[in-house]
């Protein structure tokens, strides 16, 4: 089976150099051809359009910032919807709208291939070994085919149902990546203000039933001061405000949300929105004048853990 990758950023390198290390015959593209050298020295191959890649491959991937962007490359000139075909697949790696996906996908389908989102979740540490999750939404017989493309690039594989729930699953679980990381901000700033040792503090945390994700990886370089997580301020803004999109269309009367959404507003007004998500806790260090550094911690993740062959995860139904 040939597959096309396009969009080669901080994620997107990394699942695709997972295809390529589980021996899959990879076609790439970026806007940036030189993000795609490296590939294409390790054997990949190189689409002038997104139109040419469709048409060679069976399967296209696509992992890009943001809607507009996957739009544009599926829409544009010389773009997806031109070479797409009966039996290809349009794999949706990018967190992006539920509404828009939907939207795309009935074009998708409208040209005889399938439409998949699929976006990741545990990190970019993950991503770079193949041990992260990926959310799948779209018909059973899909996710069947697709099912050892997705097996080289993660470890637990959920399917989510149809076309658009893997992408509210997506942005919902970053809401609450989010709102647990600024809680975490909040607990290190107290505790350093309350005159405790923050190596201390963050192995209590870690132990408690306050630790999480977010804590053992996100805490970890925030009290390195790199704060270096490989997502920016402005992708946090995208992902919540999707999220709160959601709940407006549902009716919800969210409460918390809001709140998430003006923090990393003021954050990137203050730092660029270019700037690593978790130096939001520089808001709290400039109230403060405390220092939220301790020494032992790494200035990026890792993944530790071996490589494991993906494994879909069934819902528990009783």
């Amino acid at each position: 089976m040939k597959i096309g990758f396009i969009g080669l950023g901080n994620v997107g390198a990394k699942l695709a150099g997972s295809l390529l290390r589980n021996g899959h015959n990879v076609t790439v593209r970026d806007l940036d051809k030189s993000l795609a050298q490296p590939f294409i020295d390790k054997g990949a191959s190189w689409a002038d359009s997104p139109k040419e890649m469709a048409m060679a491959c069976d399967v296209v991937i696509t992992c890009l910032p943001s809607p507009a962007a996957s739009a544009a490359v599926m829409e544009g000139e010389d773009g997806l919807l031109q070479g797409l075909a009966d039996g290809k697949v349009w794999m949706e790696m990018s967190t992006t709208d539920e509404a828009e996906v939907k939207r795309l996908g009935v074009l998708v389908e409208g040209v005889g291939a399938a439409a998949v989102d699929c976006p990741v979740s545990g990190g970019c540490h993950r991503a770079d070994t193949g041990n992260i999750s990926i959310f799948a939404g779209c018909e059973r017989d899909t996710f069947e085919r697709i099912t050892p493309i997705l097996k080289s690039m993660g470890r637990r594989l959920l399917h989510t149902g149809p076309l658009g729930s893997a992408s509210i699953l997506k942005v919902m679980t970053n809401y609450l990546a989010t709102a647990n990381l600024l809680t975490c901000c909040e607990a290190l700033v107290t505790a350093k203000a309350a005159g405790m040792d923050l190596n201390t503090t963050y192995e209590a945390i870690k132990i408690s039933s306050g630790t999480s994700f977010v804590h053992e990886t996100e805490s970890q370089v925030i009290l390195n001061g790199s704060r270096d997580i490989s997502f920016t301020m402005d992708l946090v803004s995208k992902d919540i405000g999707l999220f709160q999109a959601i709940a407006d269309r549902a009716n919800v009367p969210l409460e918390i949300s809001p709140l998430l959404i003006e923090i990393f507003k003021d954050g990137e007004k203050r730092y660029g929105s270019r700037e690593w998500s978790p130096n939001i806790i520089r808001r709290l260090e400039d109230a403060t004048g405390l220092s939220i550094l301790a020494p032992g911690f790494p200035a990026e993740m890792t993944d530790d853990e071996p490589e494991e062959p993906g494994y879909e995860v069934v819902p528990n139904r009783g």
